[in-house]
Parts: structure tokens; C-alpha cells; sequence
């Protein structure tokens, strides 16, 4: 039974992205995303061999090599990918945040990789040229891999606007609980004479035994990923996302690349106190998931410059359209303005109400008027917060979750 499961989850998964069986095939057995892919590496590379991938501020994931340079000159790697294989990253344009293409060719040149890893990464909001990639790969002989995670679903829908890595790699990884909506695990897929040799890397290379009800959640997910309804649902996503940006631009928000054409945006919040670090506490605390994202510049992703924000959750559960797509933007401006009250109030009485009344009365008469007005200001925003997280409540309990 558990065989057979398995098997079938495999036959879906190669139908659902339109795979001949005698060119492509496939491991659903991977844990997750981050293990996949350093399942390819550990398959079709020697430790010490030139990996490429996007850079993590640009967009990329941490798996695609991610390291830091020290003030001192040094490397330091960060994932376990940059500590056993050589790690050279691309970045996209600071003038425009689009990937740098003739900076791919040039470096793949410069450098030859074994592998060249391509794809939307963890916050690229744009569509891959994925055969400009090829074009780097075929000069140097390297291995095209596209980790499509985060566009999976897209291109099990066939969105129109979203590339099919299938038709330029070698090898695509992806996870399968996001765009695609299925159970939290991952697969790789790989042309016929590499699938072997990945595979072994899988079990019993680097895993025991497989999650086998995970698996089974997988089939089920493939299944729902054939029917119209499924399309929709990508149609839907995209579109939603496209409506956000807009709204969002229009209210004086700075998106990086300007919008999307996926399922994701990046916001640039550098401006804003705290940065992607305190908003995104912020927006959790009122009941807005999202999470903080290096955009480029960011030297610390801990405290990065950015925002991401997904859509297909959101999508899932019916908040789709302008109007609703207005009110979401409407609850990050206020979420914005509660972030930059705070501030600024506080600055006002640190220092103006303060200094004044400490010079005309004393300082220890200032001093107390300063803890009242910062004590009232932090009141204030607490009021704001909470009246904002019962709206944004009231708000979605409009759109049930799916089985609810």
C-alpha cells in the first residue's frame, strides 16, 4: 500500500506539470524544500564545486548558497551549502531590482559551476527568464537547476504569465505547501539519466524513511491541482496580487521591481521605523501574517529593509477583488502610520516638551511631564493597535478557512 501510494503520487506529479515519463522523473520523498535541494548538490556535486545562485538580499534562498562577508575580508558561510561547496551569487539591478541577465552570463563564464541554480528564489516578484540560464549553462557546461517553490502552483495552474522551467532544466526542486497548497514536504524532479543518482542522494543518502502520509497528502494535492477550479484559484492569486501592488503604489508605498507578475510583492520598508523587523511584529500582533525580507542593499537579514507579502492564503479563503484588495492595503497603512506615530511622538516629547518645560519650571518638573506624555503616547498606540486588530478581525471572519 505504502509503495503503491508513493508510486501514484509520482505518476501525478509528472502529469499535472505535463512530463513525458521517458524524458522526466521524480522524488517525492524529499522533507522539505532546504533538504531537496542540497539532495541535488550532495548528488551531482563534489564537495568544493562552483555552485551559482541568486544572492539572498536579491531575492534568493538561503540554500542557494548564501554567505557573508566579514569587515575583515572574510567569508563566512551561512548555509550549509556555502560551508561545503563554492558559492558565487548573482544579484538583481539596484536601479531597477530585475535580475541582472548579462551579469549571469559574465559570472557563469567567469566562474563555471557545476550548477547554475535559477527561479523566483525566496522574494523575486517577477517572472524568470529561465532561457537566458540555459544560454549560461550550455556556454560552460553546467547543470541547470530551478528551484520553482514558491511558483509551483503557478505553473501547475499554467499561468500564462508565469515561464515553464521544465522546458530549459535539468533539474527542478520545489516545495509543496505554498502556491501548490498541498501537505509540507518537497520533491525534485530530473531528466531521466539524473533521477537515479538523485534519488540515492534522497534515501539513503541524506533521509530514513519517507513521510509516507505526507505523501498521500501530496497525491490528493496533485489531484486537486488538475481540475479547473484549481486554475481559478492561480487566475485568482495572480490578479489579486496585481491589485494590491497597484493600491498600495498609488498610496505612496515603494514595491521593489515596481509590482508583480506572481503571487508574491516586495515591500520596501526601510523608510519606516524599524524596518521589516518591527513591522512585521507589528502586523502580527494585529493578526496580519507576513514576514521581514532582505531587499537590495540590506547588509543584515535579520533586520532587513523589506516586507513580503503572499496572496494565495488570502485568495484561498474568498478575500479576492478591488474592494477587498483596498481594504488589506487599507490595514498596512494603518499598521505604517502606527509604527511612524509612535515614533515621532516620542521623539516630539523626548525632546521638545521636555526641554521647554524643564527650562521653565525645572528639570525634575520636566522630566515628569516627559513620563507622562511618552505614557500617554504609548497608551495611545496601544488604543490604535488594538482597534485595528478587532477591524482586521471583524474583517475576516467574513471569509471562513476552507473546511470551517
Amino acid at each position: 500500500m505504502v509503495d503503491s501510494i508513493e508510486s501514484l503520487c509520482e505518476s501525478r506529479a509528472l502529469e499535472v506539470y505535463g512530463l513525458d515519463p521517458s524524458e522526466w522523473g521524480v522524488t517525492v520523498q524529499p522533507y522539505s524544500g532546504s533538504p531537496a535541494n542540497f539532495e541535488v548538490f550532495n548528488a551531482v556535486c563534489e564537495c568544493g564545486d562552483v555552485i551559482m545562485g541568486m544572492d539572498l538580499p536579491s531575492g534568493g534562498h538561503l540554500t542557494h548558497g548564501f554567505q557573508r562577508t566579514l569587515k575583515n575580508g572574510t567569508i563566512k558561510p551561512v548555509s550549509a551549502t556555502s560551508k561545503y561547496f563554492t558559492s558565487k551569487s548573482y544579484s538583481v539591478s539596484a536601479s531597477d531590482g530585475l535580475i541582472d541577465y548579462p551579469q549571469v552570463l559574465s559570472l557563469a563564464l567567469k566562474e563555471k559551476p557545476r550548477v547554475i541554480i535559477a527561479g523566483p528564489g525566496s522574494a523575486y516578484p517577477r517572472d524568470v527568464d529561465y532561457s537566458v540560464f540555459r544560454s549560461a549553462c550550455d556556454s560552460v557546461g553546467s547543470l541547470l537547476m530551478v528551484d520553482m517553490a514558491h511558483v509551483s502552483g503557478l505553473v501547475a495552474g499554467k499561468h500564462k504569465g508565469t515561464s515553464d522551467p521544465f522546458l530549459y532544466a535539468d533539474i527542478v526542486t520545489s516545495t509543496t505547501h505554498k502556491t501548490l497548497r498541498g501537505p509540507r514536504g518537497g520533491m525534485i524532479f530530473a531528466r531521466r539519466e539524473l533521477i537515479d543518482k538523485i534519488k540515492q542522494s534522497v534515501f539513503p543518502g541524506m533521509q530514513g524513511g519517507p513521510h509516507n502520509n505526507n505523501i498521500a497528502a501530496l497525491a490528493v494535492a496533485f489531484s486537486e491541482a488538475s481540475t479547473p477550479s484549481f486554475k481559478e484559484y492561480i487566475s485568482d492569486v495572480v490578479e489579486n496580487c496585481r491589485i494590491l501592488c497597484r493600491i498600495m503604489t498609488s498610496k505612496g508605498f515603494v514595491l521593489q521591481t515596481g509590482g508583480s507578475d506572481n503571487h508574491m510583492l516586495l515591500w520596501d520598508v526601510r523608510d519606516y521605523p524599524g524596518g521589516g523587523d518591527a513591522l512585521q511584529n507589528l502586523l502580527e500582533e494585529v493578526g496580519i501574517t507576513v514576514n521581514k525580507n532582505s531587499i537590495v542593499g540590506d547588509t543584515s537579514a535579520l533586520k532587513p529593509g523589506g516586507v513580503r507579502i503572499g496572496l494565495a492564503a488570502i485568495t484561498t479563503r474568498g478575500i479576492s477583488g478591488t474592494e477587498n484588495m483596498e481594504k488589506v492595503a487599507s490595514f498596512l497603512e494603518r499598521a505604517v502610520h502606527i509604527a511612524e506615530a509612535g515614533t515621532e511622538t516620542g521623539t516630539e516629547n523626548g525632546t521638545e516638551n521636555g526641554t521647554e518645560t524643564g527650562n521653565e519650571t525645572g528639570t525634575e518638573t520636566g522630566t515628569e511631564t516627559e513620563g507622562d506624555a511618552n505614557s500617554n503616547d504609548a497608551a495611545g498606540r496601544a488604543k490604535r493597535t488594538r482597534e485595528l486588530k478587532e477591524d482586521v478581525t471583524t474583517f475576516v471572519s467574513r471569509f471562513p478557512l476552507p473546511g470551517e
